[in-house]
């Protein structure tokens, strides 16, 4: 209910009254009391006045469950939200709920990791009240070649809901990084369990930098947050949002097609280096090219000196741009 009474004040933006709620929600005078005050205990200025009712009295950001239900319009995705002031990982959390039973959509949150992971083992720096840290859980009944893409369809989703919610040209660097003016501030961490031709779950972990913050030196020059580029505050529960609302739409578009056929023409407009020179960090050697987009496969395609097109799967490779991270 503490969900719902947000919601409505929020979008009242006046006083709504006690019997209204009594009435909307079907419940007594002290249970809308009783809520009200454990709203005020998370942060939430509230205005009671008699004979008016109550209201939304700031804008000031709160971050929690109730926030985040609160604006979460979305069918599916983010339904339940799991908010945990702290864990060692979402994804390791979300791979224990979804073995436990938890189903598609739901999404585990935390205002801070003392184990973020990033690709290939790598730490994700993950301190509290700055950042985005969530992982969403899908059971997909596709096929398991078609997990890896999924990957995709989220660095899509996210750099929509930083445009949305910023206003910033966020764009994305194949095939899990989010990066805006050049320097990265996302990553995507996918994890799945399958068995030989079916996906028991896939886990989606996204890490979003939001507020100004001190960076590690070792990715101090590469790395950014969305409050520096944009030069605002930015509400963390606004941004999850986004990216929920357009990871829907577009994982919808994808499980309809089989493939990431319908999505290439907006993926490729977000692509970081598009028709750009790139390195291939490949085991087997490394080689440069020009970045000519994706196929509905999520393969980046390289066109090589002599003109050959090749399609450069990301599980084997690295991809760098001649001078720099981009």
């Amino acid at each position: 209910m503490k969900a719902k009474i947000l919601a409505l004040l929020r979008e009242r933006e006046d006083y709504v009254s006690g019997q209204e709620l009594c009435q909307r929600f079907g419940v007594s005078r002290t249970a809308v009391w009783k809520a009200m005050g454990q709203l005020k205990k998370e942060g939430y200025q509230i205005e009671a006045v008699q004979n008016r009712g109550y209201r939304l009295a700031s804008n000031r950001q709160v971050y929690g469950r109730h926030e985040l239900e609160s604006r979460m319009d979305t069918a599916w995705a983010g339904k339940p939200v799991c908010f945990y002031e702290e864990l060692a990982s979402t994804n390791l959390q979300a791979k224990l709920d979804a073995e436990n039973g938890a189903r598609e959509g739901t999404l585990i949150v935390a205002d801070m990791q003392t184990a973020g992971r990033g690709r290939r083992g790598r730490s994700w720096s993950s301190p509290p009240g700055t950042n985005v840290y969530f992982t969403l859980i899908l059971k997909p009944d596709f096929r398991v070649e078609l997990a890896s893409m999924v990957t995709l369809v989220m660095g899509l989703a996210v750099a929509e809901g930083i445009r949305e919610t910023c206003g910033l040209e966020a764009r994305i660097k194949w095939p899990n990084d989010i990066v805006v003016n050049g320097k990265k501030v996302c990553g995507i961490l996918a994890e799945m369990s399958t068995e030989r031709d079916f996906i028991h779950y896939v886990v989606m972990g996204v890490g979003i930098n939001v507020a100004r913050q001190d960076f590690p030196p070792e990715i101090a020059q590469t790395a950014s947050c969305l409050e520096q580029e944009c030069g605002r505050a930015v509400s963390r529960a606004e941004i999850m949002v986004n990216v929920m609302k357009a990871f829907e739409t577009y994982y919808g578009i994808f499980r309809g097609d089989g493939s990431l056929a319908g999505l290439l023409d907006r993926y490729n407009g977000m692509l970081a280096g598009k028709d750009g020179e790139v390195r291939i960090l490949d085991p087997k050697g490394e080689y440069r090219g020009i970045s000519r987009g994706i196929n509905p496969a999520g393969e980046l395609l390289v066109e090589r000196e002599d003109g050959t097109v090749e399609p450069v799967y990301a599980g084997e490779v690295s991809v760098r741009g001649i001078y720099g991270y981009v």
